[in-house]
Formats: C-alpha cells, sequence, structure tokens
C-alpha cells in the first residue's frame, strides 16, 4: 500500500489465506482454493479455501469443546471483558490492514470502510461492559417458604452467517455480544469477502481469547453453510442475508435441532420527507441513505416518499446532489460510491433498471454502467412517476436505485411506508415534531432515524419488523439475544410433607 497517495495502490499479487480453528489457521492444502479478484480492479486480491463437510465438523466439534469444557463460559465478566476490550484495541491497531481487505473484496470506498473498522472497535469496547453487566433477576415475594431466581445462561455454539456486503461490519455486530455471553463461535463468511473475518479471528486469539472459541470456515453458502444451518452441534444460528434465503434457514432449522436462529433479512426502507422538513438537509441526507455502500445495504433508503407540494422541486435537488456524489475507485480516497460487489448484483440491479423503464416508470437521471476501463460501477438512479404496485417500488434491489412517489396526507404517507412486507428501517425529514413522533410511532420498522439517516453506534439494537427478521443484535439487547432463561426455585426450610 502507498500510504502516501491518495490512492492506494493494489497488492503485488492476492493473499493467501488459510481457514481457521482452534486458535491457529488450517492451510489450504489439497483443497481447492477460491480466488477472488477485486469488483473495482478486476485483479485477483485475495485465495480462500473451499473447505468440506468435514472441515467444517472439525470446526464445530471443536467450539462444543470449547464451550462444554468452560473455558470461556466458566469465566467472570472481568476476564471476558478485558478479552474484548483487548480486541477492541488491536483492531484499532490493524485498522488500515482490515479497511484495505474489505475495500478490495467488497469494492467500497476506502474511507467508508475504514469509518466502518473503527466502528466496530467501538461495538468490542461497548461489549466488553456489557460482559459485566449481564444479569437476571430475583423474586423475594413468593413466601417465607421460596426465593425464585431467574439466570441467564450462554445458549452454545453460535454459528454465524454473514453477507458479502458489510462482512466485517455485521460480523463486529455480533461476535463481540455473542462472546460476551459466553458463547463460542463457528463463523462462515461470504465466499467473495472472507479475508477480514479471518483477520478478526487472529485479532481474538491475539487478544487472549481461548482456542476453539471463534472458528471460520470458508466456502460456498449452498455447502459450507447450509450444512452450518443443519449441524445439530449448533445450538443457535446468526443469518444474514435475503429474506428468500431467510425462510430457506427456517425450514432447514426446523428439520434439524429446533435451533435458535437470529436472522437479519431484507428491507425496502422508506424515507418521508414532509414539506417543512430542512430540504437541503433532507435531500442530502435521501443522497446518501441510497448511496452509502453504494445501495448494497439492507437498511438502504430505497423508497423516497414526499409531500407533493414539494415533491417535483425535491426530486430536483436529489438529482443535482447526485450529479455531483464521486463514483469510481474504491481505493480512491476522495470516492464515495465504488464497485458493485458481485457480478451477479451488477447484473441484478441493471434488470431492475431495465423493468422499472419498461413498467412506465421515468428515468430522472442515472441508470447506466459507467465505464471507468475496469470494474463495475452504475451511476446512482432516480426514478419519478413510480406506482405503489410496480417491482422497483416493492422489491429489495440491493443497488443505488431510488424511486420516488408523492403523497398529500400524514396518512398516506404511514400507508405507503408500511406498504411492504418488509419493516427493517425507516426516516422521517420534518420540522414538526408532532409529525416526527405520529410517523415514527405508526411505520413499522425495527430502526428509525428522525432528520438523519443510517446514524448508529453500539448502544442501540438492531433487526426488523414482519418480513426483515427475528430478534435483536448490538446493544444489551444483542447479548441477551444468545442466552436462555432459566427460573430457579429455591425451597426454604423443611418441607411439608407429600406423603404422610
Amino acid at each position: 500500500m502507498d500510504k502516501t497517495s491518495t490512492r492506494l495502490s493494489l497488492p503485488v499479487s492476492p493473499r493467501e489465506f488459510g481457514f481457521y480453528v482452534n486458535g491457529a489457521f488450517v492451510p489450504a492444502g489439497p483443497r481447492e482454493v477460491f480466488s477472488r479478484n477485486s469488483p473495482g480492479h478486476d485483479v485477483p486480491v485475495t485465495l480462500i479455501p473451499k473447505c468440506t463437510a468435514d472441515d467444517l465438523d472439525m470446526a464445530v466439534s471443536v467450539a462444543r469443546t470449547a464451550f462444554d469444557d468452560r473455558r470461556w463460559s466458566g469465566l467472570n465478566g472481568q476476564a471476558r471483558a478485558a478479552v474484548l476490550l483487548r480486541a477492541g484495541a488491536l483492531i484499532r491497531e490493524r485498522a488500515e490492514e482490515i479497511a484495505y481487505f474489505e475495500t478490495l473484496e467488497n469494492g467500497k470506498p476506502i474511507s467508508q470502510a475504514r469509518a466502518e473498522v473503527g466502528g466496530c472497535a467501538d461495538m468490542f469496547e461497548y461489549a466488553s461492559g456489557l460482559a459485566r453487566s449481564l444479569h437476571g433477576d430475583s423474586f423475594n415475594n413468593l413466601g417465607d417458604g421460596m426465593f425464585g431466581l431467574v439466570t441467564r445462561e450462554p445458549v452454545g455454539v453460535v454459528g454465524i452467517i454473514t453477507p458479502w456486503n458489510f462482512p466485517f461490519l455485521i460480523l463486529c455486530e455480533r461476535v463481540p455480544y455473542i462472546l460476551a455471553s459466553g458463547c463460542t463461535i463457528v463463523a462462515k463468511p461470504s465466499e467473495v469477502t472472507s479475508a477480514t473475518t479471518l483477520i478478526l479471528a487472529e485479532i481474538l486469539t491475539e487478544a487472549g481469547l481461548p482456542d476453539g472459541c471463534m472458528n471460520v470456515v470458508t466456502g460456498s453458502g449452498s455447502t459450507i453453510g447450509q450444512a452450518l444451518i443443519e449441524h445439530p452441534d449448533v445450538d443457535m444460528l446468526s443469518f444474514t442475508g435475503s429474506t428468500a434465503v431467510g425462510r430457506r434457514v427456517v425450514e432447514a432449522a426446523g428439520r434439524t435441532n429446533f435451533k435458535k436462529l437470529g436472522l437479519e433479512l431484507g428491507g425496502k426502507n422508506p424515507q418521508i420527507v414532509f414539506a417543512d422538513a430542512d430540504l437541503e438537509d433532507a435531500a442530502d441526507g435521501v443522497a446518501f441513505g441510497i448511496g452509502f455502500n453504494t445501495g448494497q445495504c439492507c437498511v438502504s433508503g430505497s423508497r423516497l416518499i414526499v409531500e407533493r407540494s414539494v415533491a417535483d422541486a425535491f426530486a430536483q435537488m436529489v438529482r443535482a446532489k447526485f450529479a455531483r456524489v464521486v463514483v469510481g475507485d474504491p481505493l480512491d480516497e476522495a470516492t464515495q460510491i465504488g464497485a458493485i460487489t458481485t457480478d451477479a448484483q451488477n447484473r441484478t440491479i441493471l434488470s431492475y433498471i431495465e423493468k422499472g423503464q419498461a413498467e412506465g416508470a421515468r428515468l430522472i437521471c442515472g441508470g447506466e454502467q459507467m465505464d471507468f476501463g475496469r470494474g463495475q460501477f452504475i451511476s446512482p438512479t432516480l426514478f419519478g412517476d413510480v406506482t405503489r404496485d410496480m417491482a422497483i417500488a416493492r422489491e429489495e434491489i440491493f443497488g443505488p436505485v431510488l424511486t420516488i412517489m408523492p403523497f398529500d396526507t400524514i396518512e398516506e404517507a404511514i400507508a405507503i411506508a408500511n406498504d411492504t412486507e418488509y419493516g427493517l428501517a425507516a426516516s422521517v425529514w420534518t420540522k414538526n415534531i408532532d409529525k416526527a413522533l405520529m410517523v415514527t410511532r405508526r411505520v413499522q420498522a425495527g430502526r428509525f432515524w428522525v432528520n438523519t439517516t443510517l446514524a448508529g453506534g453500539p448502544e442501540l439494537p438492531l433487526g426488523g419488523f414482519k418480513q426483515s427478521g427475528w430478534g435483536r443484535e448490538a446493544g444489551i439487547y444483542g447479548v441477551e439475544e444468545y442466552t436462555q432463561v432459566k427460573s430457579v426455585h429455591i425451597e426454604i426450610g423443611k418441607r411439608s410433607p407429600w406423603i404422610g
């Protein structure tokens, strides 16, 4: 890397990784290897092993042993907190390396990747406090002969399946909280973005996490991912991905051991803009809400719902913002929108743009594949004259494509916002506190932003309503999610005999 330039250089050769089990890398050896090309540059950047079913069984067995012998779950909160704090510090020390490989494999701008890595260190530091504060409850109101306790115990071995859009961030929204609860982990990253998950496993070992508590198997979702979902020795599974695949996860878990599930799934998230909003702020926020991570974000604000009196003018304000956004080389520090991560997703986004035009939507701007000589890029796209029945208004596109629909009343705005199978996130832009509170209360979404979007931190939980998922990640809720509740009844004094 050339750190003196505003544009980082590409690696001379791809970096080879093993997978990670029992505190050490396992070389690829005779296994097939997946060569990942940077979506922004079309050059190979990493070599990742394609693990086998036996590799997965080994990783789960190691995680099971590590959990059952209590090398981690048996430690007190202070000891767990020390490891998590140290991991956060090591993430900060290796932040540039992590951000670099995140950008190389994913195609997101390097400036965004750096900010995400800093947020991930925050997650570990915050979770360290939760490791010490996790607690149950007591009931001293059961009479003189009985005392009641409610305890929280770690659920056991947790499988994590993460997607390619935020490989490190989504992982770090889970791992520190899972570890704070006392569980052990087998993680399966997307086969196209595995590097930073493997780096995190190495960091955790250096931070003092006992061997076997964080394991990473690499390979495809259809083989290794499916085997992890179905594995009878995995007690809970955290899956992040599409609602369609999430439905298959539920079915697979039901066929095996009824493992507990945490699911963060799709979204078709509304951004509601009232005429009394600071429209300049709102236009910038709306552009950010769909442009961040190239629109490949489950909480992207992809449905723009605008009060009719300002709808046309606001559309032109968003168009002007799109015209000035910097699309280009992800390794350039000036870039704001990078590359589309996979060939398949690139084709999907372009197909939706074509479908929107075929359905009668008006292309206000964008809609083009951009040619920089290498890599795959799509210009930020805005559609007008969109109706609620169009595919571009109903289906998750997962790209920089924004639809605009007008409304006349607050009731209509809420109805349009809720007219979706999803309920992951939403934003409202208004300077009227009554409107803001009414919309916040009545729009069905697990995360909500008022006069901002895509804001957050480790304190507040993440998750969705409706078909956007089950459970919550991050915050104290994210630790409790990976525990089981046990009721304990303690009799005091001599028992009243049942048999005389």
